[in-house]
C-alpha cells in the first residue's frame, strides 16, 4: 500500500471534528491494508513509528528541510510530484535509520533521512516530519484506533480492548481482528469467554497473555482522602503506596525480565528485582508491583535516589521489590479474576517480605490508621482497591483509587519562559497543561515556577529546549518569550485545589501549584486528563 493512502486518511481524520467520523475514516482504510503492512499502518495512524525511536531529532528535521545545515550536511531535494512510497519502503527506511550507530551515525542518519524526504511529496513529507517528531495530533488516540479496528472487522469493541490490553499491541490485536493471524498464533487464553462464537471475534477472544511480553498497567483515580476513598468502594484492600518505579516483572523457569511502566526491559539495570521473581514458588509468573531504594531503616530513599538507580547499573543503592497483583501463574491467565483472589495466590507463592501489605476493612477509622502508618514509615499513601474487580490493562477507572496527604496531578510540560533575575539564563515559568482524550491534545491549567531547586530549572531548561518547536517565523526557540515545548514531559504537581478560571481554555486552573518532581517513569499518556481536573472542581473528589 501506498504511503500516501495513510496520509490522506490521516488528513481526513484530522479534519473530522466528531469521534464516529475518525473511526470511520480509519476503518475504510484498514479494511484495505494488506496483511503484511497492518503493523506499519496501525502504528502511523496512532502517530508512532514500529520503531518506537529512530535517533532524529527536531532540530535535524529542521535542518533537512530548511537547508540551512552545515556545508558538508545533505538537505532534502524538492519533493516528489507524484506519491510512490510504500508503507513498507518507508518503515524500511526507518528501520536502517534507526540502526545507525557509532562514529559518524549522525550524518549517516541525516543522509538516510534525506534520501527517504527526497521520494516524498510535499504532503507525505509534512506527514513524515510531524510522525518522527511525535507531533501528528489528529485525535487518532488508542480508544479511536482500537474502535475503528473493531467497526473494520465487524467485531465487539471490548474484545479489541481485550486484545490490545493482553498483547500490548494495537498492531497484533488488528491483526487477529482482520483475520491476518489464526487465534492459535497467538498465546492462548486458559478459557475462552463461553459466549465466543464465529470467526475473528472468537480468535479475539481466545488471545492471552505472553510470558515475557509486556502489557500496559493498570491506572489509579485520585480521592483526597480515604473516607472518600471508602464512599466509593467498601469493603475495600488498603495498601501501602510506594513511591516508587512500576515494575512488570515475567518469570519463565530461571529467568526473569523487568519492565517499567512504559514497557521498557530494564532487567539489566535491575537484577535484584529479577532475582526476587526467582523466588517464587512457581515456574512461570507475571507480577505487578514497585521497586524502590530503601534505607537501612527500611524508609525510603527520596524518588529521585530510585529513578536514578533505575537508570544505572545495580550499585551501592539497591532496590526492593513490593509486589501487589499477580496476572498469570503457571500457564493460566489470572486478570478476570476478582482481585483478592488473584491477592491470595500472589500470597500463597511469594515470600512475605515482597509482598505488599494491606488491610481489608470498611471501617474508615482502621483504614485511616493504615493511611497514617504508611506516611510514617515514609511512603507516599496508600491505595485502596476493590476486592471484586478484574485486572483492567491500561485503563485508569474506580477500581483503584490513591490517596495521598496532599493533592497531586501529573501533568505535562507544554511551554516555558525564561526567567528573570537571578534565573534569567533558566527556563523558568512552566505552562502546564491535563490531556484532552476527547481529540487527543492537551489543555493548558496555568503556570507555577515555584518548587525548582537551581538544578532541576538547569536540567530542565537543557532538557525543554531539547524539545523546543521553532518560534514563528524562526528557525529555532525564542530566547527571550515563550519557548513552546512538545509535550513529552510529565512533571508531578502539588495545588491547594481546583477553581472556575475563565483565563484558561479548560475553564479551571489549579491552585497554589507547585513542582514536586519530573516523572521520567511516565509517558505522556500517563498525565491525568482535563476530565480528572474537572471532576475534582465539582467535587467529586476534594468533597
Amino acid at each position: 500500500m501506498l504511503l500516501d493512502a495513510v496520509v490522506r486518511t490521516s488528513a481526513a481524520v484530522a479534519a473530522s471534528p466528531g469521534r464516529l467520523a475518525k473511526i470511520a475514516e480509519i476503518a475504510g482504510l484498514l479494511r484495505q491494508v494488506p496483511a503484511a503492512e497492518m503493523p506499519i499502518a496501525v502504528a502511523f495512524l496512532s502517530g508512532e513509528l514500529t520503531q518506537r525511536q529512530i535517533g532524529v531529532g527536531y532540530a535535524a528535521i529542521s535542518d533537512l528541510l530548511g537547508g540551512y545545515g552545515e556545508a558538508d550536511q545533505p538537505a532534502a531535494s524538492t519533493p516528489a510530484r507524484t506519491p510512490t512510497l510504500s508503507l513498507a519502503d518507508t518503515d524500511l527506511a526507518f528501520t536502517e535509520i534507526g540502526a545507525q550507530a557509532g562514529p559518524g551515525s549522525q550524518g549517516q542518519r541525516r543522509q538516510l533521512l534525506a534520501d527517504l524526504l527526497s521520494r516524498a511529496t510535499q504532503a507525505e513529507r509534512d506527514f513524515l516530519v510531524r510522525l518522527i517528531a511525535g507531533d501528528l495530533r489528529q485525535g487518532a488516540l488508542a480508544g479511536v484506533m482500537t474502535e475503528a479496528i473493531a467497526k473494520a472487522a465487524e467485531v465487539p469493541v471490548a474484545d479489541v480492548r481485550r486484545a490490545y490490553q493482553l498483547t500490548g499491541s494495537l498492531a497484533d490485536a488488528a491483526a487477529a481482528a482482520l483475520g491476518h493471524r489464526p487465534a492459535d498464533s497467538f498465546p492462548a487464553a486458559r478459557q475462552v469467554s463461553a459466549e465466543a462464537s464465529g470467526g475473528q471475534s472468537q480468535a479475539l477472544r481466545g488471545v492471552g497473555m505472553h510470558v515475557g511480553r509486556p502489557i500496559r498497567p493498570m491506572l489509579a483515580a485520585s480521592a483526597p482522602g480515604v473516607a472518600a476513598a471508602l464512599e466509593r468502594i467498601s469493603p475495600a484492600a488498603v495498601e501501602w503506596k510506594i513511591d516508587g518505579i512500576r515494575v512488570q516483572v515475567h518469570r519463565q523457569g530461571d529467568r526473569a525480565r523487568v519492565f517499567t511502566r512504559t514497557l521498557d526491559d530494564i532487567t539489566e539495570r535491575v537484577p535484584e528485582i529479577a532475582a526476587a521473581a526467582l523466588a517464587l514458588d512457581a515456574s512461570a509468573a507475571v507480577l505487578d508491583g514497585e521497586a524502590v531504594a530503601l534505607r537501612a531503616d527500611g524508609r525510603p530513599h527520596p524518588f529521585q535516589v530510585t529513578s536514578a538507580r533505575a537508570a544505572s547499573q545495580a550499585g551501592a543503592v539497591p532496590l526492593t521489590a513490593f509486589f501487589f497483583d499477580l496476572l498469570h501463574l503457571d500457564g493460566a491467565d489470572l486478570i478476570d479474576l476478582r482481585a483478592d483472589q488473584r491477592f491470595a495466590r500472589l500470597a500463597a507463592v511469594a515470600p512475605a517480605e515482597i509482598v505488599i501489605p494491606r488491610l481489608v476493612t470498611a471501617d474508615v477509622s482502621e483504614a485511616e490508621q493504615f493511611f497514617a502508618d504508611a506516611v510514617a514509615r515514609g511512603h507516599e499513601g496508600v491505595m485502596v482497591k476493590s476486592l471484586d474487580s478484574p485486572y483492567v490493562a491500561g485503563r485508569r477507572g474506580s477500581e483503584w483509587i490513591k490517596v495521598k496527604p496532599r493533592h497531586t496531578l501529573d501533568l505535562l510540560v507544554l511551554a516555558a519562559e525564561w526567567g528573570h533575575g537571578r534565573r534569567q539564563e533558566w527556563l523558568s515559568n512552566l505552562h502546564l497543561g491535563a490531556r484532552d482524550p476527547a481529540n487527543g491534545g492537551t489543555v493548558m491549567l496555568g503556570k507555577t515556577f515555584k518548587g525548582l531547586t537551581d538544578a532541576v530549572l538547569a536540567w530542565q531548561t537543557e532538557r525543554l529546549l531539547e524539545l523546543a518547536e521553532p518560534a514563528p517565523g524562526s528557525a529555532g526557540p525564542a530566547h527571550r518569550g515563550v519557548v513552546r515545548v512538545k509535550p513529552e514531559l510529565v512533571v508531578e504537581i502539588a495545588f491547594d485545589g481546583v477553581q472556575a478560571s475563565t483565563r484558561y481554555p479548560g475553564g479551571v486552573t489549579l491552585r497554589f501549584a507547585r513542582v514536586l518532581r519530573y516523572r521520567p517513569d511516565k509517558s505522556p499518556a500517563d498525565a491525568d486528563t482535563i476530565d480528572s481536573v474537572r471532576a475534582l472542581w465539582a467535587g467529586d473528589a476534594l468533597g
